[in-house]
């Protein structure tokens, strides 16, 4: 099994979801109909403009027979790997136990 590359940015599930229409003879505007989304939302996903809430990710996988799980899960990984580089979290201690209270105390 191959590991990913962590300094490599995940795949947006919509880019995902843009391979996976590619060869269907069915056009966005009725992909969106059958989703019951509108076309700026679908156009917006597959770009990587918005992100496949839980609500898209019912429908895609019902559409694709996949389940949301997937579309969610690819979500999950590319708005982690954008947080990790986007928030700065230095100056947040890291609770144990035992320790908890001194550790809040100490940040104060």
């Amino acid at each position: 099994m191959t590991t990913r590359n962590p300094e490599r940015c995940p795949s947006h599930p919509g880019e995902i979801l843009a391979e996976a229409l590619e060869n269907l003879d069915i056009s966005k505007t009725e992909i969106a109909r059958i989703l019951q989304i509108s076309r700026q939302h679908l156009h917006g996903i597959l770009k990587g403009a918005r992100p496949v809430t839980a609500a898209t990710a019912a429908r895609i996988g019902k559409l694709l027979g996949n389940g949301p799980a997937l579309w969610l899960q690819l979500q999950a990984n590319y708005d982690t790997w954008h947080a990790l580089r986007d928030i700065d979290v230095s100056s947040i201690p890291t609770l144990t136990v035992g320790r908890v209270d001194a550790q809040i105390e100490r940040s104060r």
